[in-house]
């Protein structure tokens, strides 16, 4: 059997009925967003941890008013929700509907759990993990919670600002009116709160094991490519380059290989040109055969 029948042969054993598909989704959106409202009374509501988004809105009014905080977050979420599909498209569908709802929901159900700690600052760090967590895996599922994203997303629709810099105003109010409504400690907690939020998500969706990307230039690059493609069992790429001062052809050599794989890679390519010129780069995220699934 050819590589090629056998690649074709494995995609198809990975095919996924669609309906399936759907349905993980949507178990991802409800997990995730349990996860968020869990973190948020758990950790950063009893700590007046205001770190940016709805939930932030809703401690901030919850400690000033008195009002309920999953009331606040129906209140802002839905109507942002309905605006989000009416000025920029259907595209959110369901499952963001089911976030936007889900979540309020949960903190409702949970709103009578003791506080996991009373320390502002363990607060806003796990309260951050917890939000982090349940966000990335609502973005696993290709939706989100809605709430001041969708509010960015308007912003950034009619004003031509970038979706970063609207994100950033937004939670960047939210943090100033928690310092000017506690104090300034809190308005720190949560922008650490807000940190550690950002970085969670960056762990659940790129994950915590790291590929290398190496680029060998050698002049014995034959050798170097079968011993790469047949002892390490990885796939090569020649890139064309040119030498800057000779300006003479100098093929690259690039693959991708884990990190449990690299020191062997260094060994080989020494083993046969002790000379050679090697780049290595971490590689964030490695979709395709050999490595993960997108």
């Amino acid at each position: 059997m050819e590589k090629g029948d056998r690649t074709l042969k494995k995609r198809r054993n990975h095919t996924i009925n669609p309906t399936l598909e759907k349905l993980i989704e949507y178990v991802y959106v409800l997990i995730g967003s349990g996860i968020v409202a869990i973190s948020f009374n758990v950790f950063l509501l009893p700590n007046r941890v205001a770190s940016g988004g709805v939930s932030g809105i809703s401690t901030i009014l919850d400690a000033t008013l008195g009002w309920e905080p999953a009331y606040v977050q129906w209140a802002f979420n839905i109507p942002l929700f309905i605006a989000g599909v009416v000025l920029l498209g259907r595209q959110y569908g369901y499952k963001t509907l089911a976030g936007t709802i889900f979540l309020p929901f949960v903190v409702f159900l949970t709103n009578d759990v003791k506080p996991w700690t009373l320390d502002p600052l363990l607060g806003s760090l796990f309260g951050g993990i917890g939000v982090g967590l349940g966000l990335g895996i609502v973005f696993r599922g290709n939706a989100s919670t809605g709430g001041t994203d969708l509010a960015a997303q308007i912003i950034h629709k009619f004003t031509g600002l970038s979706l970063g810099t609207c994100v950033a105003m937004i939670d960047g109010l939210i943090v100033l009116s928690a310092a000017i409504v506690f104090d300034i400690e809190r308005g720190l907690y949560a922008l650490i709160g807000l940190y550690v939020t950002s970085k969670t998500i960056d762990l659940v969706q790129v994950g915590i094991g790291r590929s290398k990307m190496a680029m060998v230039i050698t002049n014995r690059q034959d050798e170097v490519r079968e011993a790469i493609l047949n002892k390490i069992d990885r796939g090569v790429t020649k890139l064309s380059a040119y030498g800057g001062y000779t300006d003479q052809e100098r093929p690259i050599i690039m693959c991708v290989v884990d990190q449990t794989e690299f020191t062997k890679l260094k060994q080989l390519v020494q083993s046969i040109d002790p000379s050679a010129f090697v780049i290595v780069m971490d590689a964030s995220e490695v979709l395709g055969e050999g490595f993960k699934r997108s």
